[in-house]
């Protein structure tokens, strides 16, 4: 199901009249595209690009790495991708293929997360992560940004949009929020496909805060579930059936992440509550995408956030999961298409 905000659509949709003519041509003419098919024969895990360090406002060293546009991709616009929870910059796999050469594109691991270094206890919140988004996109964003985000990503782009709202619709020209929230989630089911509790979420807090004593015992305890947790990914991660890749891919990712790491960022889950300050997101066009079987961050979360953002569109994924990314990446794709789209029109207007 798709529900769209027309707000930016007939905005770029005015660009055919009048002096808006000249911006619409220009428009039509950097249209991005994914390319359908891209990633399906590349292996998980192997679409590179030198690395580099962004230092954020406390010294940790984020890894970031930069696809630049062909001679005749889109140098106009920077989408930068910013991943969920347990995972890394890998888990863009089918949109860094589909968008490679077409236009620049940065990711980044997020602070204890991948490459990146890890993070004091005290600053692994979703506030500091909004800080390391803004300086990622001071660094690597010489021009008008589009921010892609899933998961604690989009959780990272709200805190941004709740305490630097001046970027939006300035710097920031579009975004997108994939099975994401900006409050009101049961924190279980975030720490459930990393550590199968199956507890409540006043016990699980309790647990998380024992457990993370004997963090490495308990990474060695996780090696030992290895199939068990590998089913928990599954169900967790993916609405319908998938290649049984994706689902070791997924798995990776969240085995590579130690305990640690899941504990530190476990209560900054239990406390978000950002659905009063999303107006920052209404000044540029922004896409909403999740699964209607995501179990992490359930259906209504999203549509909570399209309520609550003018203007948004709203893209229902029958039937997938919270990694929609993977799982529906054509119609990520083709979501984030039109998203570039619109994007691409306002900066045009401003430029007549």
């Amino acid at each position: 199901m798709r529900s769209s905000g027309k707000k930016w659509g007939l905005a770029a949709g005015a660009l055919g009249v009048a002096a808006a003519g000249t911006a619409a041509r220009m428009v039509q003419q950097q249209r991005v595209i994914a390319r359908s098919g891209a990633g399906d024969a590349t292996p998980f895990g192997t679409l590179r690009s030198p690395g580099l360090k962004v230092v954020t406002d406390d010294g940790v060293d984020l890894h970031v790495e930069i696809d630049e546009p062909g001679p005749d991709g889109n140098h106009d616009l920077t989408v930068v991708f910013v991943h969920g929870y347990a995972l890394n910059l890998d888990c863009w796999h089918f949109q860094r293929a589909a968008y490679r050469g077409q236009v620049r594109t940065v990711f980044y691991d997020q602070r204890s997360h991948g490459r990146s270094a890890r993070s004091p206890q005290q600053n692994c919140t979703l506030e500091q992560l909004g800080r390391d988004l803004r300086r990622v996109i001071e660094t690597c964003a010489p021009g008008p940004v589009v921010v892609v985000s899933h998961s604690m990503g989009g959780m990272a782009l709200i805190a941004l949009a709740s305490e630097f709202p001046e970027l939006f619709g300035d710097k920031i020209v579009g975004t997108a929020l994939i099975g994401s929230t900006a409050g009101g989630l049961d924190p279980g089911r975030i720490i459930f496909p990393m550590v199968p509790l199956g507890l409540g979420a006043r016990a699980v807090a309790r647990a998380v805060r024992l457990l993370n004593r004997g963090h490495l015992m308990v990474d060695r305890f996780r090696a030992a579930g290895h199939r068990m947790a590998q089913v928990i990914t599954d169900l967790y991660s993916f609405g319908d059936d998938v290649p049984r890749s994706y689902v070791d891919f997924v798995f990776g990712m969240i085995d590579d992440t130690p305990f640690e790491v899941v504990a530190d960022f476990y209560p900054a889950f239990a406390t978000l509550d950002h659905f009063e300050h999303l107006g920052a997101l209404s000044a540029a066009p922004c896409t909403i995408i999740c699964g209607t079987e995501d179990k992490v961050t359930r259906i209504g979360h999203s549509r909570k956030l399209h309520a609550r953002i003018h203007g948004s569109d709203l893209f229902e994924a029958q039937g997938a999961g919270h990694m929609v990314i993977l799982e529906r990446h054509d119609d990520v794709n083709a979501e984030l298409d039109e998203l570039i789209s619109r994007a691409g029109a306002l900066v045009a207007e401003r430029a007549t």
